[in-house]
């Protein structure tokens, strides 16, 4: 009786850990692998929602960011925003670059792309506005001219804290190696709103910074604008936008978990 009743009880117990586990486990994916549901196109020097010369369209479970019915660049930075703004969450996609950029887009660009996070709304941005006021897990791969690490921090806009102190850099670089165009990498990023946000590229830690805010003495429209139409300087919140700056690029297994009240 005693040993039948031993092995229950282990049994009742591995059974909640794995409950447990699949409960704290729990992904969503916000990218249906079909269209843009749940998303919204903004391309700077374009209306809102227009998805100019197709610039982002799905193929295949791909969300792919292509420039073959562009004539030109012409600063058309463009962004798709989550119909949601989040909070405290993880999320984790795979990116791929291909191809070539746009002739007359900056130099910078060159399998160059990225993320942004706690991004202002695209209905708030200027018509020619390039870049919301965000914070950009910035995605690179090896042009053949050294070490690139990936998973760096951009802020267009925002300012963070690391340690304690106040970094008011543009590019925050992670600790990331250097991958080749080609190949997928899985980046994924852990943000607990104004607190504290991580970067992991292929499950590693690679940087981590806190107190996102906006920098009040921006004299362009990302944080400018936010800050007169009564916004909050700390940003605990935002939009998650996948960014199109003149590379293409390949976006696929978007998901997110909750960390509401963890």
């Amino acid at each position: 009786m005693t040993s039948t009743h031993s092995v229950c009880t282990a049994l009742f117990v591995c059974l909640l850990a794995v409950d447990g586990a699949a409960e704290e486990e729990k992904w969503i994916p916000i990218f249906n692998g079909k269209d843009l549901s749940g998303w919204t196109i903004k391309i700077a020097k374009r209306p809102l929602g227009e998805n100019f010369a197709e610039t982002f369209k799905v193929e295949e479970g791909i969300l792919k960011v292509g420039y073959e019915g562009y004539e030109r660049f012409d600063e058309q930075y463009g962004h798709l925003f989550t119909n949601l703004a989040y909070s405290h969450y993880r999320l984790r996609l795979e990116y791929r670059f291909t191809g070539s950029m746009m002739a007359d887009a900056p130099k910078y660009v060159n399998l160059n792309s990225g993320v942004m996070l706690h991004a202002q709304p695209p209905q708030s941005m200027r018509f020619d506005q390039g870049f919301p006021a965000s914070l950009e897990m910035q995605f690179l791969a090896d042009e053949g001219k050294g070490a690139r690490s990936t998973g760096n921090l951009c802020t267009p806009g925002t300012h963070v804290e690391m340690g304690g102190v106040l970094v008011t850099k543009h590019i925050v670089k992670s600790s990331a190696p250097t991958f080749p165009a080609e190949e997928w990498v899985t980046a994924e990023v852990e943000v607990r709103g104004h607190e504290e946000i991580i970067h992991r590229v292929n499950g590693v830690e690679v940087l981590r910074y806190q107190h996102p805010q906006l920098d009040p003495t921006n004299n362009n429209a990302p944080a400018t604008d936010q800050i007169e139409a009564g916004g909050n300087v700390k940003l605990g919140y935002g939009h998650i936008a996948l960014q199109a700056e003149g590379q293409p690029v390949w976006f696929r297994k978007i998901e997110l978990m909750s960390l509401e009240g963890k």
